[in-house]
């Protein structure tokens, strides 16, 4: 089965930047829509950030406009999220997600069928 690979996270100060990627073990999840999730100690796994690719539209969990960005590399399927301004709120181990459709409901984990193991974000204040 095709799996999902994050990197790029690790231990920062608030303020920082950092640059998480996700990529894809088979070609065919190229054309999937991608988003990235988060998921702090003792908290459900949330919603973070969506890219859907037939559109170009993206979408963003309130908490993180401004200071995240979800974008693609076109030439090799890579996933990124750029992540600026780092606050201590924003730690958590993070999940890229790939869905082969875009719902509505994008925010729901249930909607994605691939899921990564997840990179750990510390950030400290």
């Amino acid at each position: 089965q095709a799996q999902l690979a994050e990197s790029g996270g690790g231990r920062v100060q608030a303020g920082d930047s950092l640059r998480l990627s996700c990529a894809a073990s088979e070609r065919s999840l190229n054309t999937y829509h991608m988003a990235w999730f988060r998921q702090a100690p003792g908290k459900e796994r949330e919603f973070v950030a969506v890219l859907f690719r037939t559109s170009g539209n993206t979408y963003y969990t309130d908490s993180v406009k401004g200071r995240f960005t979800i974008s693609e590399d076109n030439s090799n399927g890579m996933v990124y999220l750029q992540m600026n301004d780092l606050k201590p709120e924003d730690t958590a181990v993070y999940f890229c997600a790939a869905t082969d459709r875009a719902y509505d409901d994008y925010r729901r984990t249930s909607r994605y069928g691939f899921w990564g193991q997840g990179t750990q974000v510390t950030v400290s204040s």
